[in-house]
């Protein structure tokens, strides 16, 4: 009873003690994000906290971007183990049907010539924040998409689901002999003329899925079976879709 009674009056004196100051290196810290932060407009708004070593930004920023570079700004600063990321973007509100149009439209023509054949995105907006996933070939690809969503006005958040494909060899061969099955097709030209390349070509691991939309039930027949007989290919998924 009595080793209770002297760990409660313990407990309860370390209670009434004041509280320890924050540590050396999160003051430290939290000086090197105010000294970064200060002369940027876009962070005027943007509130610090650290608390061993975790950083805590709250407020508001007027761009998806800026939400960015503070998060990216606060990961880089040495010795923080963390970040909450609480801020909030507060520029204009764009309806969503709108801003999906807006994106579906500017990611369709991104990589143009740089291998947009091979990518094949999808894109759902809720309240301003964007989700994105789909497939590309390689990162640039996924960064290339990141970034015009970051840039797009109206995007308040973004969620990134993009499946960056494996390097190989084999699956870049099967995508340039698809490619070239497919677009060199005569019967294709209307698509091969098309800059927003209207098929898509996916391919992991051989393993070949076509995205995209088409005329008639006929041409999509006809994109499967080019593809299907490509040596190294094991299986074809056929998605693409006949317009109305």
């Amino acid at each position: 009873m009595r080793i209770a009674v002297a760990l409660v009056a313990l407990a309860l004196a370390a209670a009434a003690l004041p509280q320890a100051p924050r540590s050396a290196q999160d003051s430290e810290i939290a000086a090197k994000l105010h000294q970064q932060f200060s002369p940027k407009a876009d962070f005027s708004r943007v509130k610090i906290q650290v608390e061993d070593r975790i950083v805590t930004l709250t407020g508001d920023v007027p761009s998806m971007r800026a939400k960015l570079n503070a998060v990216h700004q606060a990961r880089q600063v040495e010795g923080v183990h963390g970040y909450i990321d609480n801020l909030t973007v507060a520029g204009p509100t764009v309806p969503d049907d709108q801003l999906q149009r807006q994106l579906a439209d500017r990611l369709t023509y991104d990589r143009m010539f740089e291998g947009q054949t091979f990518n094949a995105l999808t894109l759902g907006v809720h309240n301003g924040v964007v989700t994105v996933g789909g497939a590309v070939r390689d990162y640039p690809d996924r960064d290339s998409a990141l970034d015009i969503i970051a840039d797009t006005k109206g995007v308040k958040g973004m969620v990134d689901k993009i499946q960056v494909e494996p390097l190989s060899p084999m699956d870049d061969e099967i995508r340039l002999e698809a490619a070239r099955r497919i677009y060199g097709n005569p019967a294709f030209t209307r698509y091969a003329n098309d800059p927003a390349h209207p098929i898509r070509i996916v391919v992991r691991n051989g393993h070949v899925t076509l995205v995209g939309v088409v005329d008639s039930q006929v041409d999509k027949a006809l994109a499967g079976n080019q593809v299907r007989s490509i040596p190294g290919v094991f299986s074809l998924k056929n998605d693409l879709v006949v317009a109305r």
